[in-house]
């Protein structure tokens, strides 16, 4: 059931934002030294309120009308090292309460994700996990990890207990992870026998390497290709590096699924038997033959690990991630230099980090405190920024509304979104090891293409995809989700203070765009809207005001939220 305004063709305002992506990447021209901490001024100016909105839609799932005073009050640098020292969300907690209930489901894991990332104090720290589990993929879509939501909880607690910890530690962490096993198929990975023809599972091996440190081709440390697009691995370097990881599975024995009743919440361990005694040779590292596995892991992560890669690899896609779909070379050198010495100068003059390599809170502080990420978006190149996935759209939507309690649990709509009528993606559930999309996607026909920007969230546009987040954002919008227990509360907003300004068109505009535009609509978009809630009569009779009332704000917001301005990030 659609009302009239709807019919319309209200749907243009969601392509606008397609048509408009050629502002969604970074390949501006700056000019900067690359030194990776730029002079600094010596005190930070006033944060104002659209700056300090805009730092939250970066470093947190959306601003609220209170996070956004408590920053412009505190400055960004505060409040960043607030959020460094805000308790890590853990998800295997909730996960094993519901178990303990008889209340477990396949989605209970990524519903406490949703919960946290709409209602959950540690922002920062959730992006990052966000962020990380879009480069460390695991995914509830295989076969076996959809019925577990432990094991998924366990994964999800790696990445929020290491997010702003060491990228080596993270590394180890998840190769030991069953989740991680099971997904990328090494668990009870044997040695082969190359009498028989056996060799052992390469998934792993070749994975760890093309998408989790050093990719396809070598880079200098700005992220630019090497001259000669020099391959960073060959076949054989994946057959090497296959031999590490054998002899890993459950505790409790080598070859059972199922060894023990806590299998999938602990590491995996090592069973020698099981583990190849070959020499093993990759990137110009060579394993003696004979070597223990736990040595021969901690070598091949160490090797992998240091590789000159590693750091713009992995810095580049955290930048896309946060700040900007096309970071220049200037920028992405500044971040991997922070990742390779392990510490960044905030502009406030305090150090962060441990000075160890890989150290993931240096690294964020640079993708977030980068000259180019805290630029007046105003004096940015046009194409700065980036096009916003469905899930963080969303998730903006559900904190600036400010939901009270989210109960993700009770919202049907929010088990699976991974459907074209739905978001085309759901935490946790890519399609495939490559995520919703590539890091590198140039959308054909499109002016990010025609600009050679890459855009990588527009991989999963398309009409229906397109159609099936303004169906949804609808149905959130106008509280017509059905949930699974109609006396409990799902993602339910509270209309009442929008309501009382709602016969005021410009106040109404000034209150949803503090939250959710930095402040800022494009006048062809402020036109559009006020046109609409001018049609929109609030009626005075007794039995109608409430009702025409909460009318015209459900239509102010489903206007914002599927308009080109909040489908841009600048």
């Amino acid at each position: 059931m659609r009302s009239g305004w709807l019919k319309r063709g209200l749907s243009v305002l969601f392509w606008l934002s397609i048509a408009s992506c050629g502002g969604g990447g970074g390949g501006d021209d700056d000019t900067s030294s690359s030194s990776p901490n730029p002079p600094q001024p010596p005190a930070s100016p006033p944060v104002t309120t659209a700056a300090a909105s805009r730092f939250l839609v970066q470093a947190s799932f959306g601003p609220s009308p209170a996070t956004i005073n408590q920053v412009a009050a505190a400055g960004l640098e505060d409040s960043f090292l607030s959020q460094l020292s805000e308790p890590a969300t853990l998800y295997m907690p909730a996960v094993k309460a519901l178990e303990a209930n008889g209340n477990l489901h396949p989605s209970s894991a990524i519903n406490s994700f949703w919960d946290s990332a709409a209602g959950g104090r540690d922002q920062l720290r959730q992006r990052m996990v966000y962020a990380l589990s879009q480069i460390l993929v695991i995914s509830a879509e295989d076969g076996f990890l959809q019925g577990q939501p432990v094991s998924q909880a366990y994964y999800m607690d790696i990445l929020s207990r290491n997010a702003f910890g060491n990228y080596r530690d993270l590394l180890e962490e998840i190769t030991y992870s069953p989740t991680m096993g099971v997904y990328l198929t090494y668990i009870r990975n044997e040695k082969g026998d190359p009498a028989r023809g056996n060799m052992p599972d390469e998934n792993y091996a070749r994975e760890i390497m093309q998408l989790f440190t050093i990719g396809l081709v070598e880079l200098n440390n700005d992220g630019t290709r090497r001259a000669g697009d020099i391959e960073t691995y060959d076949q054989d370097d994946v057959t090497g590096l296959a031999r590490v990881f054998t002899g890993l599975s459950h505790p409790g024995g080598f070859a059972e699924r199922n060894a023990a009743a806590n299998a999938y919440e602990v590491p995996m361990i090592i069973y020698d038997n099981a583990h190849s005694e070959l020499e093993k040779s990759f990137l110009g590292l060579t394993i003696p033959a004979g070597t223990d596995a736990a040595t021969s892991i901690d070598m091949a992560l160490d090797h992998l690990f240091e590789h000159p890669n590693v750091g713009p690899f992995i810095g580049r896609q955290l930048i896309q991630r946060f700040v900007t779909s096309n970071p220049e070379p200037a920028y992405v050198g500044r971040v991997a230099t922070a990742f390779n010495t392990g510490e960044y100068l905030l502009p406030n003059g305090q150090r962060v980090g441990a000075g160890r390599r890989g150290d993931l809170t240096a690294t964020l502080a640079a993708v977030l405190f980068d000259q180019n990420a805290r630029r007046d978006p105003d004096l940015a190149p046009n194409t700065f920024g980036k096009v916003r996935e469905p899930v963080l759209r969303f998730l903006h939507w559900a904190r600036a509304l400010e939901i009270a309690d989210p109960n993700s649990r009770n919202e049907s709509l929010l088990d699976d979104t991974t459907g074209q009528s739905s978001f085309a993606q759901h935490p946790f559930r890519a399609d495939s090891v490559f995520n919703f999309y590539r890091p590198n996607f140039v959308a054909p026909g499109s002016d990010t293409a025609a600009q050679d920007l890459v855009s990588p969230e527009l991989g999963i546009v398309h009409e229906a995809s397109a159609i099936g987040y303004m169906n949804m954002m609808m149905q959130f919008t106008t509280l017509r989700t059905p949930n699974w227990n109609q006396n409990l509360s799902g993602f339910d907003p509270d209309y009442t203070e929008l309501m009382a300004v709602a016969d005021d068109i410009d106040e109404l505009l000034s209150q949803l765009t503090f939250v959710l535009t930095h402040g800022e609509l494009s006048n062809t978009t402020r036109q559009r809207i006020v046109s609409m809630l001018e049609e929109t009569p609030i009626r005075t009779t007794p039995n109608e005001e409430i009702q025409t009332r909460r009318r015209r704000v459900q239509l102010a917001i489903f206007m914002i939220v599927t308009s080109p301005d909040f489908a841009i990030q600048r």
